[in-house]
């Protein structure tokens, strides 16, 4: 929970779909006073049953505090106007449409109503920043912060500027999102899909590609990175991995396997189409694989998992010999 003088500030959230929504968590349970608006009003409503249901569940579930959640309740304030959610907010994360025209739109007018002070990020997956805010006055206040699906539950958000951007306002982004309990990483650059989709898609692409060459089925592929590759990638990037696979580190490492690599990656195959047959083959096998269990039960259990993993990782921490 934040200090008392980071009660006083005000967060907005435009765009209350699935990323909105878990945004208001974030915020709200960091103590801060969480306004949602969305230009469609059964969003924000829906937005507020999935947050109260959530907030049950985790009083159920997980023991959280009856006091704790009240006070979290109270935090977030259903807006009708975008100009209410705007007022006296010091930063705004913007969840709506991933469509340019839709975003230049919507930064054109939290430009014009956030107060002067206040940050505008938007949550975009894959958009430039400098797109989106090309010939907007307010262009230097404005930053991409996004988020891995659900913010908060997952930690870690992309923060990065555009070419109008001031460089203090990125600094202000990635303070302000370690203060409410989020891991924010610097990217110096735009390139499209950032880190996080971007590699995320290069391996979904070979997943789907073994799947449709028939190496192995949904369930093997799934498997090996839920109870191989991804048990790793909990607690250790894939430099991280390579620096431990080998006894001389990382330069050992790719120098004994730096021939395997190119030879793989000479061999990956780069002409992926998501056919209709092919999805309906994946679904298929992915209805199999989870026995039909409802995607809210899977969305549970992965949140709840990822929870208890993260509380491990923060009373395990890798400690340097003599730290102790």
């Amino acid at each position: 929970m934040a200090s008392k003088a980071f009660r006083s500030r005000v967060v907005s959230v435009i765009g209350t779909g699935v990323i909105g929504r878990s945004w208001m968590r974030v915020f709200a349970r960091a103590g801060l006073e969480t306004r949602i608006w969305d230009r469609d009003s059964a969003r924000i409503e829906q937005a507020w049953e999935w947050y109260k249901a959530d907030l049950r569940r985790l009083r159920k579930e997980l023991g959280l505090g009856k006091a704790e959640t009240r006070e979290e309740r109270r935090s977030v304030v259903r807006c009708a106007t975008l100009e209410e959610a705007l007022a006296g907010a010091r930063y705004v994360q913007e969840s709506g449409p991933e469509d340019l025209a839709a975003k230049r739109e919507l930064f054109a007018q939290l430009d014009a109503a956030a107060p002067p002070v206040a940050i505008l990020a938007s949550s975009t997956s894959a958009l430039d920043l400098g797109a989106i805010t090309e010939g907007l006055a307010g262009a230097p206040r404005c930053v991409v912060a996004h988020p891995v699906n659900p913010p908060h539950v997952v930690p870690v958000v992309e923060v990065l500027g555009g070419p109008a951007t001031d460089p203090a306002t990125v600094r202000r982004t990635l303070r302000f999102l370690a203060r409410v309990g989020q891991v924010p990483v610097l990217l110096r650059r735009y390139t499209p899909g950032f880190l996080i989709n971007r590699m995320q898609a290069a391996l979904v692409r070979e997943a789907i590609n073994l799947v449709r060459d028939g190496v192995a089925s949904v369930e093997a592929v799934d498997a090996v990175v839920r109870e191989g590759l991804g048990l790793r990638w909990a607690l250790m990037g894939p430099f991280g991995v390579a620096n431990t696979n080998a006894d001389g580190g990382i330069r050992e490492y790719f120098t004994r396997y730096g021939a395997s690599y190119q030879s793989l990656w000479a061999d990956l195959a780069t002409d992926t189409d998501l056919t209709p047959e092919l999805i309906e083959r994946l679904g298929t096998g992915t209805d199999l694989m989870t026995r039909r269990t409802s995607r809210e039960v899977q969305r549970q259990w992965r949140d709840d998992a990822v929870a208890r993993l993260r509380r491990l990782k923060e009373s395990h921490p890798l400690t340097p010999p003599g730290d102790d």
